[in-house]
């Protein structure tokens, strides 16, 4: 318990007073959240994400996880999910860090360590019971932000240190199939990598499949037994949460932000915005104004 505690301290001290922000640690975020979210779609990184105090949900196509700071959820591909904030107040407000994976780092790791990958497939959305030597890490990760003259040296040990704990934690082989190049999980990865570089041109199944290694029908098969979606609404997804995202921070237009993402119909835009986020453009973008806590997204 006093580990946790620390790094809700840690985490306290260098995190904004709402929302999400990057850190001058390389793959680090800080979150705080004062109040309960309301649920929000969002893409989650191949990550860590360690709650230190409160509560959150995540929804991936019907599957939910909650987790708190008894547990820690691990994302091992980039994923369209739901998330909703369960327990935050301001004063005792919802703290999160996030560690983004380096597939470099990782592959490195386990060429290193030298076991095979498991064959079997793995989740790929799932909490796991807190782990004090991964917390540990965690918070010399976030205490590095005390001294920025040592980041560059320290943070890629302590990364490596995290990853090493994963490995040989319950999610071991999940982050083996991460790094093996001919896994599924790999492959999907690859494909979503792809998709999301060019989330605003027309969807080439054949091409995505080349990119990933897989035949157009095994991407399919794939990617939505991964994914719980096609690949073709992943990146319905992805446009609709980037224009969303150009209307609240850059003031965007609906039209604007619709043919930005790769819309040619804004009527068909409107729709398929407001199935996803629960209101017509306009309408959402205002909500989201008046109440900044309900963009807590991760």
């Amino acid at each position: 318990m006093q580990k946790i505690a620390d790094l809700a301290q840690l985490i306290s001290r260098f995190a904004p007073v709402s929302g999400m922000s990057g850190t001058a640690v390389p793959r680090l975020s800080l979150i705080r959240a004062n109040h309960p979210s309301a649920p929000v779609p969002a893409v989650y990184e191949a990550s860590l994400c360690i709650i230190a105090q409160g509560s959150k949900r995540v929804s991936l196509a019907g599957q939910s996880v909650l987790y708190d700071a008894s547990s820690y959820l691990l994302v091992s591909v980039d994923l369209p999910l739901v998330g909703h904030v369960l327990e935050a107040s301001p004063t005792a407000p919802y703290l999160c860090c996030k560690i983004d994976f380096d597939a470099a780092a990782l592959a490195d790791l386990l060429v290193t360590e030298g076991r095979a990958s498991c064959g079997k497939d793995q989740p790929v959305l799932a909490a796991y019971p807190g782990d004090p030597n991964l917390i540990d890490a965690a918070c010399r990760l976030v205490r590095l932000l005390d001294r920025p003259e040592s980041i560059k040296v320290l943070a890629p040990l302590i990364e490596r240190e995290i990853l090493y704990r994963l490995l040989t934690g319950p999610q071991g082989a999940t982050l083996r199939q991460m790094a093996s190049v001919d896994s599924h999980l790999n492959q999907v990865s690859r494909a979503i990598a792809t998709i999301r570089n060019g989330f605003h041109t027309q969807l080439r199944i054949d091409e995505i499949g080349a990119a990933s290694g897989m035949s157009a029908s095994s991407l399919h098969a794939h990617f939505k037994a991964i994914t719980r979606m096609t690949p073709l609404e992943y990146q319905k997804q992805l446009r609709l949460q980037e224009a969303r995202r150009l209307m609240l921070a850059d003031g965007a237009s609906a039209g604007a932000a619709a043919f930005a993402v790769g819309y040619d119909s804004p009527s068909q835009f409107s729709r398929e915005y407001r199935r996803l986020f629960g209101a017509p453009p306009r309408q959402d973008i205002d909500r989201l104004q008046a109440t900044p806590t309900f963009a807590a997204a991760y």
